[in-house]
């Protein structure tokens, strides 16, 4: 891949957006981010999917779900087909005009063995955090949204900024959801949320995905019991965990009657109507309260690293190991399918 098939976000430039720190004042940077972003859509215009293009869109956790709220977004828009996938799920032999692939730290495992095995046999262009990560050396073209890169394990304004720039290159305007995480920084977390004892969010459309990220979130900073389902599939089997409580939380449109079944069987249907990314603030900084209130560090949740890079299985078929990616204290990958050097982006800018 060549120079002239990366854009980089650049150097801060007065803009807010404040460098990497802890989960905190990364997630209050994302306002900032989210305008930084869209002020880019246009020159990364020419490397994202056409309309026309069918389009498939992959990431591995936080941001597969992020490919999942775009490729409904795109579809929805008249822009063309799109799906998404896992990265270690995405169909072998199925044809595509174009591949996206979301990765924070350039360096998960799947993202590159799926690389590796579309070989240049379409487009692909990777959105990944650093110009020099494995990532950008595989895929045809790169997006580098430095300025977005963050210290923390848990994935906040990284994932929330790409899908800005995705937002915007679809004719969003960001102005207005800028404003309203604004709001949603600000205000006092209400009680109700920070007492549940169970979490359930509800997506429509390119709201599901945010659905499952929000659930994540809760899940990986603070180990808080949570669900994610499409709205309307929420009567058909999930509502039977609701009860006193519980919290389910509606990103998107309310389906008639629910918010009336959810109180009958005990728990508090919740709906801000802000626009759900906006929303999404909340849920961050919710998780890392929660976190913190049970003796957890949001930022270094158990059982997680900074990106999850594979060892190539021993002989005899030997499951392969979990390595992590270099981080302010962490160990270098292991040898083998991650050799190559890269940078994280964690040093000084």
């Amino acid at each position: 891949m060549g120079d002239d098939d990366t854009i980089r976000g650049g150097e801060p430039a007065g803009d807010g957006v404040a460098p990497a720190g802890n989960i905190d004042a990364e997630v209050a940077s994302q306002p900032a981010c989210w305008l930084r972003a869209a002020g880019l859509a246009a020159s990364v215009g020419h490397l994202l999917p056409a309309p026309g293009e069918r389009v498939a869109v992959t990431g591995c956790g936080t941001s597969w779900f992020i490919a999942q709220s775009y490729a409904a977004l795109r579809e929805a828009s008249g822009q063309g087909e799109t799906d998404a996938f896992a990265a270690s799920e995405m169909p072998a032999g199925r044809r595509y005009d174009r591949v996206v692939v979301l990765s924070r730290s350039g360096t998960t495992t799947e993202i590159l063995q799926l690389l590796d095995r579309l070989d240049g046999s379409v487009p692909t262009v990777a959105i990944t955090a650093g110009a020099r990560a494995p990532v950008a050396e595989a895929a045809g073209a790169v997006i580098a949204l430095d300025f977005a890169d963050e210290l923390s394990v848990v994935q906040t304004r990284f994932a929330t900024t790409e899908l800005a720039l995705l937002r915007a290159h679809l004719g969003h305007d960001l102005a207005e959801v800028a404003a309203a995480a604004e709001t949603a920084l600000a205000e006092p977390l209400p009680a109700a949320l920070t007492g549940a004892r169970q979490f359930t969010f509800l997506g429509t459309g390119w709201t599901y995905g945010l659905a499952n990220e929000a659930a994540l979130k809760l899940r990986e900073a603070a180990g808080m019991w949570t669900e994610a389902y499409p709205a309307m599939e929420y009567r058909h089997g999930p509502i039977s965990v609701t009860g006193p409580g519980s919290v389910v939380w509606l990103l998107g449109p309310v389906p008639d009657g629910l918010p009336a079944e959810v109180a009958a069987a005990g728990g508090l249907a919740w709906q801000s109507g802000r626009d759900p990314m906006a929303e999404l603030v909340v849920v961050q900084r919710l998780a890392a309260t929660v976190a913190r209130a049970r003796g957890l560090d949001p930022d270094r949740p158990r059982n997680l690293t900074r990106s999850v890079i594979l060892a190539p299985p021993a002989r005899g078929g030997t499951p392969p190991s979990r390595g992590q990616a270099p981080g302010p204290n962490g160990p270098e990958p292991p040898d083998g399918l991650k050799a190559r050097s890269f940078v994280t982006g964690l040093g000084p800018r």
